[in-house]
């Protein structure tokens, strides 16, 4: 499987590839400290659960390089913030709480500032690591899930872009496609911010993998008639009873595949399981600005005066879901006592 670079680490320098410009512009971003990736991240110029909380990792290794602080206590203190202005950015998503806490868990008041600025570079950089490796898993876990000549629709963008560089339901198609098997992906546009259209079609144009753009609202349709044979999606957020966030629109396609007898797959590594979470209830829903449906690349669509609403996430209920699937394998339900078992 092919890999893509979304992020290009280069010792206290992270290169963004601005996914806001995709696919008719390749263009980085260099950042330098944690207050650019933070911008980057709120404003989509990188985005994705399981890349956002890798960006973060790396943001604060380079927020930790700057810090003039010359006591352990100071720096923590100071990393501290730094965390929580990222962690702030984007709610939903719980890759990034999960790679903001695991930064700030190497720091030992005991230690000095060196030590503890050498521990933070090093966990950014296996954190990274370990999400290209579980990439690879996912997929290879997946892709015995997808049989030859299956039709599969997707939603929004878990690929390469929203990972270290294979992704979680694109790195499933990926695998399947590697190993021969002749599927077609069914590509939701995914509105407002167009996610399938500009960044799912630009993998699956890029790996050589047969694709076929949908609007949204065309999913039932063509469930209808058959043409969908299995749906996967990713995750920004899993509670502990398998409820899942994803990208708004996911909850009506898994609707849709459970009245048409459509097996509906979630594809996420463990920094995407909150197992702190009992169900989806408690997941919250980041609201963007409503400028972004009645906008597209800077044209309006609506009249001035309409008011918009952005719920940029929806919830699918664990009930909905066939099975997730993980680095740790395809789990079924039900799902509480099986995420545990294999995450705790």
């Amino acid at each position: 499987m092919k890999t893509l670079s979304p992020i290009r680490w280069r010792r206290f320098r992270l290169d963004v590839l601005d996914q806001t410009l995709l696919p008719f512009r390749k263009k980085s971003i260099a950042c330098r400290n944690g207050p650019q990736v933070a911008a980057a991240i709120k404003d989509m110029k990188l985005r994705g659960a399981p890349l956002i909380g890798i960006a973060a990792a790396f943001a604060l290794a380079m927020d930790a390089r700057r810090s003039r602080a010359v006591r352990s206590s100071d720096f923590i203190e100071e990393m501290r913030r730094s965390g929580d202005s990222l962690v702030k950015t984007r709610p939903t998503a719980v890759n990034l709480k999960w790679a903001v806490d695991r930064m700030l868990g190497t720091l030992d008041p005991g230690a000095s500032v060196a030590d503890l600025k050498t521990r933070f570079v090093v966990e950014a950089e296996k954190i990274y690591a370990e999400d290209l490796k579980n990439n690879r898993l996912i997929g290879r876990n997946g892709a015995k899930l997808i049989k030859n000549g299956a039709n599969v629709l997707t939603h929004c963008n878990a690929g390469a872009l929203a990972t270290a560089g294979l992704g979680t339901a694109l790195a499933v198609l990926r695998a399947a496609h590697a190993e021969g098997k002749k599927i077609q992906v069914y590509v939701d546009e995914t509105r407002p911010y167009l996610q399938g259209a500009r960044l799912t079609a630009f993998e699956m144009a890029e790996e050589g993998i047969p694709h076929v753009l949908i609007t949204d609202s065309m999913a039932g349709h063509f469930m209808s008639k058959g043409d969908i044979d299995a749906v996967i999606v990713g995750a920004d957020r899993i509670a502990a009873n398998g409820d899942t966030a994803n990208k708004i629109g996911t909850y009506s396609l898994a609707v849709l595949a459970r009245a048409h007898g459509i097996p509906f797959y979630v594809a996420a590594p463990a920094s995407t399981i909150d197992l702190r979470l009992p169900s989806g209830a408690g997941i919250p829903i980041e609201m963007r600005s409503g400028d972004e449906v009645k906008f597209i690349f800077g044209k309006a669509i609506a009249p001035k005066e309409t008011k918009a609403l952005h719920p940029a996430f929806d919830v699918t209920p664990a009930n909905f879901i066939t099975a997730l699937i993980t680095e740790k394998g395809v789990i079924r339900p039900p799902f509480g006592p099986r995420l545990r078992k294999s995450f705790l």
